[in-house]
């Protein structure tokens, strides 16, 4: 019988993947902070402040595939170990790319550390949906996985914010290493504690699958995941929720902080302030979605994301609101109250795409990563358009990719190849 996230052996299990959730968000968190620095110091523009966020995410497009035939030949520890290694290299690299005065340099940087993320997202999603037994609890699980997300991609804006001070002029790489000090550190203390805890390998090939795939007698499977149109559907809408998480925060950091009247600082508080919404919608989200179904939730959180997004689009610039000494954009306020929406995105659609694809959930997880890539992609082409036609409204194309999360909710997300067998 398969345990789930009740059992008292997995808690450690569940501990140690909750850690490198705090760990995903803290570090890709960094490459779109980093925006606003690049742009001073490497005279940016603002698609090409984008570039560390995309290469970052570029990296699941390479590794997505590989990490997920990792994971199922060398299981959850090694994959995470190997993961937290490469993580440690990449913001090593990203961090000297300030004293060689190279943006080549830390956009390499940001793309072997994409690699690591992809690593990490490959082994915890899948993890924490198994141990919760899948459906509304594996939902739930993930949820709370989510929080300990949403906590690092907090942190780390407001610390470059900080870090940077209330005058763009000042960004520069130097001025924010303490930052990636800690994310090195990190990096350390998690390689400890996962080669000292128990990972249960729920998805690892047994030794006769082992044998007969080095004899090169493993029988070719006439299915894989893409034989499931739910699957399918729902790795395009991960492809288009990761650009609409990543791209309105890191959109707005790079456009606010040029604001006179705004700056760095109080731009990456506010941005903090969208991923502590996350936080809050994911603490809310998670006993919600034991009783919720994912496809209510995400219609629901997606419909209201756009009333936000167009509230901010054509709320008039000189509307304000005063947060303790802080005069804010109201614009801004309504780009911060879209991590209420975004937050619980992430666990509906992978609940979902995932629903009843039983052996093909390693492999399915691999593909699932690939798409992530669109959280480099869409901030990317978003910003293209913000030097074009204006930031604010750029926010048109996160608008439409809304559109698709509010159709696979509502259609695709359906099984209809309940006749493949899945055991």
């Amino acid at each position: 019988m398969t345990k789930t996230a009740s059992s008292k052996s997995y808690t450690p299990a569940i501990v140690v993947c909750f850690a490198l959730f705090f760990m995903i968000a803290f570090v890709t968190n960094l490459a779109g902070s980093m925006g606003v620095v690049v742009t001073n110091q490497f005279g940016a523009s603002k698609a090409l402040s984008q570039l560390g966020t995309l290469a970052n995410f570029i990296a699941y497009a390479c590794m997505g595939i590989p990490a997920g035939l990792i994971l199922k030949r060398k299981g959850y520890k090694f994959t995470s170990l190997l993961a937290v290694i490469v993580g440690l290299v990449g913001i090593g690299i990203q961090f000297l790319s300030g004293y060689a005065e190279s943006f080549a340099v830390y956009v390499t940087g940001a793309f072997v550390a994409g690699f690591s993320m992809c690593m990490l997202n490959i082994v915890v999603n899948p993890m924490l949906n198994t141990l919760g037994g899948g459906g509304n609890k594996g939902n739930q699980l993930i949820q709370w996985g989510g929080s300990c997300n949403s906590i690092g991609g907090t942190i780390a804006p407001v610390f470059v914010g900080w870090l940077v001070g209330g005058n763009i002029a000042d960004a520069t790489v130097a001025k924010a290493a303490p930052v990636m000090i800690i994310a090195m550190a990190i990096f350390a203390i998690a390689f400890v504690v996962i080669l000292l805890t128990n990972i249960p390998e729920p998805h690892m090939e047994t030794a006769e699958e082992k044998a007969a795939r080095l004899a090169g007698k493993a029988v070719k499977d006439p299915y894989s995941p893409l034989s499931f149109r739910h699957f399918v559907l729902g790795a395009i809408a991960i492809f288009f929720y990761v650009g609409i998480e990543v791209g309105v925060p890191n959109t707005a950091n790079v456009h606010f902080s040029s604001l006179a009247n705004v700056g760095p600082a109080l731009t990456g508080t506010m941005i903090g302030a969208y991923w502590f919404c996350m936080l809050i919608g994911r603490l809310i989200g998670a006993p919600i979605a034991g009783k919720v179904s994912s496809k209510a939730m995400l219609f629901f959180t997606s419909a209201l994301a756009i009333v936000f997004l167009l509230c901010a689009m054509f709320i008039p610039e000189s509307a304000t609101i005063k947060i303790g000494e802080n005069v804010v954009p109201l614009e801004l306020g309504f780009i911060v109250l879209c991590g209420l929406c975004t937050s619980i995105m992430w666990g509906s659609i992978f609940n979902l795409s995932a629903e009843g694809l039983g052996k093909y959930t390693a492999a399915a997880s691999g593909i699932f990563m690939t798409l992530v890539c669109g959280g480099g992609i869409i901030p990317f082409f978003q910003n293209l358009l913000a030097d074009k036609i204006g930031s604010m409204q750029s926010y048109w194309l996160i608008i439409l990719c809304l559109a698709y999360l509010i159709f696979y909710a509502v259609w695709g997300s359906k099984n209809v190849n309940k006749d493949i067998p899945t055991e």
